[in-house]
């Protein structure tokens, strides 16, 4: 998969890379980096040398038919490990535990401490858990990553990718050993995630927001609802005052029209008497 896709990638879109000494070339790692696109987990893999693990969805691996097959076949080939999101915890039990079996084999395996892309290519909040967890748990070296311009590669909605170099910077490992055993400690997650999530800020350049991606999305999709059902209220209201103002104004031409036709009558009645007279 890194010659039939990592290949094409580098040709086309030509990423540049900083620190990329920092990837160790044997040896457990985790790679935690900010999360931009759905790209991100294809230009990471196609500029190292070695293979990197990320999570994905266990419905990518399970739906059944040919497509369900070509797409099981198609994550399994660029590294992406099958997570069950049932359960009592769901995926996050799950994330940690799949993410240790990783690191105990040795390899590389990838994160996003935010959860989720960000909505508007600013840097989250990280979630205190899964990335932390596993660095506690195995005592694996983190090392911070920054995607830069992925999201402007391919936009929600956009069908055909722009052709652009997007940018990756790879930080210096961090050694999370002064915490070790405190994997229950969960102002110890906190810290270890935040300054994960500073280094990453450093990196990328991005403007941090002190609240969860997935928390921001909502936002973002309650405001649109809200314009929604604003513009929805405007547009009703509107034709409601176009709807009265055509009632008024229909209601003035029927008056207008009995009036003249009152008018007419006794124009008509005042000739006929004028005739009688004479």
């Amino acid at each position: 998969m890194k010659v039939a896709i990592g290949g094409p990638l580098k040709v086309t879109f030509r990423p540049w890379v900083e620190g990329l000494e920092n990837i160790p070339a044997e040896g457990a790692a985790i790679l935690a980096s900010n999360h931009l696109s759905f790209s991100d987990s294809f230009f990471l893999p196609a500029v190292l040398d070695r293979k990197v693990t990320f999570i994905a969805k266990a419905e990518y691996f399970t739906t059944p038919g040919l497509k369900g097959k070509l797409t099981a076949a198609f994550f399994k080939g660029v590294g992406q490990l099958p997570v069950d999101r049932s359960g009592a915890r769901g995926a996050g039990e799950a994330a940690i535990k799949s993410g240790i079996q990783v690191i105990e084999s040795g390899e590389l395996f990838g994160i996003y401490p935010e959860g989720t892309r960000s909505p508007d290519g600013r840097l989250y909040r990280g979630k205190p858990g899964g990335l932390a967890r596993v660095a506690l748990a195995t005592g694996a070296p983190v090392i911070p990553v920054a995607m830069i311009d992925t999201e402007k590669i391919q936009p929600p909605g956009q069908v055909m990718p722009k052709l652009m170099r997007p940018g990756i910077r790879i930080g210096k490992p961090l050694d999370f050993s002064r915490y070790q055993g405190m994997e229950h400690d969960r102002f110890v997650l906190r810290a270890l995630t935040d300054e994960v999530m500073y280094e990453i800020m450093k990196l990328s350049g991005q403007e941090y927001v002190d609240i969860y991606a997935t928390a921001a999305k909502r936002q973002i999709a309650d405001a649109a609802k809200a314009e929604k059902e604003s513009d929805k209220a405007a547009r009703a209201a509107l034709a409601k005052a176009e709807k009265d103002q055509a009632a008024k104004d229909q209601a003035a031409k029927d008056q207008a029209a009995e009036d003249q036709a009152a008018e007419d009558q006794a124009q008509k009645s005042r000739t006929d008497q004028d005739r009688a007279g004479s």
